[in-house]
């Protein structure tokens, strides 16, 4: 297990790399710079500026003063949003916002959208059936920007139930974390559905009804265990992108995330905070990712994950 964490560590050196590496290159192909915005400036001052922060350098200079600042722990600091600020204190004082609005939603996604794939595997052919998968589908069709917009105008400005901007109480995380769950929270459920037809249909299945096994006991216990590695493996990378924020929910509810910021970062062309938070994410979705691996073993021991996922 130790040479396989080594080897998976490894990997995720080489991968962070090779993101920076093409963010960096995509991202000095874009045209326009940090420094040409609204106000005209002289091209003497454009060139002060770029030498200023190392902008004035062949991009493979640039690129190789980047990552040696960045293994030292310098992310270097916002040129045009936040002029002169470390790009660090930035994210620690954006992202807990973001990953405190992003858990509450994955944890709503997850004790909702399972049980109601359970539910709708079954109860399969049903009306709760039929009802469960209109609600599933509608869930992975529509999309996030609709349900925000609908829930804001409904209970936000008609009814006016809920705040509409900000986090300041604990009402105004339902509407962002009920539109930011709905998607994987139906998502969730199709899986669950699916890989719960796939497992109530295999022979220990019918051995532990045959023995008078409770029904609730069989599809909670039995079945749902062993129909749960798709769904770990979806769970790995929607903790990463849903701890990160949404653009979209964070505009809409004007909430100061990291997901919002992201966005604005790149049509001011502020490369260090474009740098920093893509980093940030594909090192988050690698970690999950590891995690994820490591737990398959304990929801199915038969799996050997130094082996690249087969049985043991």
């Amino acid at each position: 297990m130790g040479k396989y964490v080594i080897k998976r560590v490894a990997q995720a050196v080489i991968v962070l790399l090779l993101v920076a590496a093409l963010t960096f290159v995509l991202m000095n192909l874009v045209p326009g710079g940090p420094f040409l915005g609204e106000k005209a400036k002289s091209p003497e001052v454009i060139a002060a500026l770029n030498a200023k922060y190392g902008l004035d350098k062949p991009l493979h200079i640039q690129f190789k003063n980047y990552i040696v600042k960045f293994v030292q722990g310098d992310f270097g600091v916002s040129l045009k949003m936040q002029k002169n600020r470390p790009v660090s204190e930035i994210i620690a004082e954006l992202f807990p916002t973001s990953a405190k609005l992003g858990l509450i939603s994955l944890l709503f996604a997850i004790i909702v959208g399972i049980p109601m794939g359970c539910l709708a595997a079954y109860y399969r052919g049903g009306k709760i059936d039929s009802i469960l998968r209109v609600i599933m589908t509608l869930g992975i069709s529509v999309p996030g920007f609709v349900i925000a917009t609908l829930m804001l105008i409904l209970f936000g400005v008609n009814l006016r139930w809920l705040p509409t901007i900000g986090l300041n109480d604990a009402a105004s995380y339902i509407m962002p974390c009920f539109t930011m769950a709905f998607y994987p929270m139906c998502y969730l459920g199709r899986l669950a559905r699916s890989s719960m037809l796939d497992a109530i249909n295999q022979d220990y299945i019918r051995t532990a009804r045959a023995k008078g096994v409770k029904s609730s006991k069989v599809i909670f216990k039995h079945a749902l265990r062993n129909a749960f590695i798709p769904i770990l493996t979806y769970l790995g990378p929607l903790t990463a992108f849903i701890l990160t924020g949404s653009f979209v929910v964070e505009s809409v509810f004007s909430i100061p995330g990291i997901g919002r910021y992201f966005i604005q970062s790149i049509l001011n062309r502020d490369y260090p905070i474009i740098m920093a938070t893509t980093i940030f994410l594909a090192a988050l979705v690698i970690i999950m990712n590891l995690i994820v691996d490591l737990l398959y073993r304990f929801v199915d021991p038969r799996i050997d994950i130094t082996k690249g996922g087969g049985e043991a």
